[in-house]
């Protein structure tokens, strides 16, 4: 399979139409960490139990991406026969009906095992989008920024699990009023209006222009087996840590201010925000420290992006849950410790990512080490430091790979099965232990990050090429 790159002026419809899509994503994402505390209230359920909810929704990742990858070896590969934009298009409505679904089942006050069920079916449809829109993304340019092209494109979807927490928050548990309403009816119109702007988005990208074309290839000679490449699978393993690390501690945060800050899970919901938001905020650093911008307009424009991210997080949770400057000013300080990291990692995939991954090591060893309320900001602050792991892992799995690029993406979106795992196995620690030493399960994942960007990124890629 081959693709057809576009020109510089053919790429701003495409992108903008993809950045909708990976916004739309994020929100859906993060809102199941709204739903894990939610849910286990309504439910009585266990850590573990309500972990199950990442579970459900992880796994469909692992199950609708090990089907493309099957199909990839034949003629009915999806991406080789619809084209990035029709599959789009397909994931799209396909999660626009499980988010019915899901609406429909809290209407009815259904059971929770038909809740999970629901969350399955809105991962399959994800897993369409995140087959077909990451390699586009990366096709669509200059190869080598194409890691910042993904930075952009995953600032955009951190956007949007910025907004779910707070926004889901608000609407989930600050509008809930005691003796009112208790049941799972209560996430009815969330679900419905996420339904109907999927349907919407889905309209937009059918009618948007979208040109680039898959062909299929007419070279015959038989291409190594990608399991034969360790860097590819050792990324494979770097995205399954990655996701599985970064939905582990979103899942648990809330839980975590929750019993041992006493907190109401609003504004708990609200804190929250800033995790993702700091996958936001450093996004659109990376997008730029990763660029071929100049170093003066580099600093510019990350000053300023910066200074805009934080001031949406702060203007959005302020309004909707009274989180003033004195309570979050300290999250400035991490957003500097963002700068002087990217600055060090130079603008290079694997050491940025090795950087990173320490950095988060060490956040989570001090919030293991210190009893304090600065402990919520070392756990939040690695929202920030996850930001360019996912980017930059890719584009090193992906790393000179042509025409078998969507086969190799197939099963690193597989490995999104990540979220399904580590998730529950962190619940699992917590009923054993406590909600703070469950936060080893995330540690050792981004050790394994570090291993990958300082070696990993480079086991037999040159006798693979």
């Amino acid at each position: 399979m081959t693709t057809t790159s576009l020109n510089k002026g053919q790429n701003i419809m495409p992108m903008i139409s993809i950045t909708i899509l990976f916004f739309m994503w994020g929100f859906i994402t993060s809102l199941n960490d709204i739903l894990i505390p939610y849910l286990k209230k309504i439910y009585s359920l266990s850590h573990f139990e309500a972990n199950i909810v990442q579970f459900a929704f992880f796994i469909a990742y692992f199950v609708g991406a090990f089907v493309f990858y099957l199909l990839s070896f034949s003629k009915n590969d999806p991406i080789s026969k619809w084209g990035y934009k029709t599959t789009i298009v397909i994931g799209l409505v396909i999660s626009s009906v499980a988010c019915f679904l899901f609406s429909l089942a809290a209407h009815l006050a259904l059971s929770f095992p038909i809740f999970l069920f629901t969350l399955f079916c809105l991962g399959l449809g994800l897993t369409f989008l995140q087959v077909a829109a990451n390699p586009f993304v990366a096709i669509i340019g200059n190869p080598e920024t194409a890691s910042s092209r993904l930075n952009l494109s995953q600032a955009f979807n951190s956007l949007g699990t910025t907004l779910g927490p707070a926004l889901g928050g608000y609407l989930i548990f600050s509008m809930i009023k005691p003796g009112v309403s208790q049941g799972a009816s209560t996430v009815e119109l969330p679900y419905l209006a996420l339904a109907i702007l999927l349907l919407l988005v889905a309209v937009f990208i059918y009618f948007s222009k979208i040109n680039t074309q898959v062909e299929e290839t007419t070279e015959t000679t038989k291409k190594e087996s990608i399991f034969k490449k360790p860097y590819v699978v050792l990324g494979a393993l770097g995205i399954f840590f990655y996701v599985g690390a970064e939905v582990a501690v979103g899942s648990n945060i809330v839980s975590y201010l929750k019993e041992n800050y006493s907190m109401e899970e609003g504004i708990a919901a609200a804190y929250l925000s800033y995790y993702w938001g700091g996958a936001m905020i450093g996004r659109f650093l990376g997008s730029i420290s990763l660029s071929n911008l100049k170093t003066e307009k580099k600093l510019l424009y990350m000053l300023l992006l910066a200074a805009v991210g934080f001031g949406v997080i702060f203007v959005i949770n302020n309004s909707l849950h009274a989180l003033s400057f004195d309570k979050v000013w300290i999250f400035l300080l991490f957003v500097a410790l963002n700068f002087i990291c990217l600055y060090l990692g130079k603008g290079k995939p694997a050491r940025s990512l090795a950087i990173f991954a320490f950095v988060n090591v060490c956040l989570i060893i001090l919030s293991l080490s210190i009893n304090s309320p600065l402990v919520i900001w070392t756990l939040l602050a690695i929202g920030l430091f996850n930001s360019i792991m996912w980017s930059n892992v890719f584009t090193l799995a992906i790393d000179g790979l042509d025409e078998q690029t969507s086969q190799v993406s197939s099963i690193l979106i597989m490995m999104i099965v990540g979220g399904a795992i580590l998730p529950p196995l962190q619940g699992l620690l917590a009923d054993a232990t406590n909600i703070t030493i469950s936060f080893l399960i995330p540690m050792v994942s981004y050790a394994y990050l570090f291993f990958y960007g300082i070696k990993g990124f480079n086991i037999g890629k040159i006798s693979s090429k």
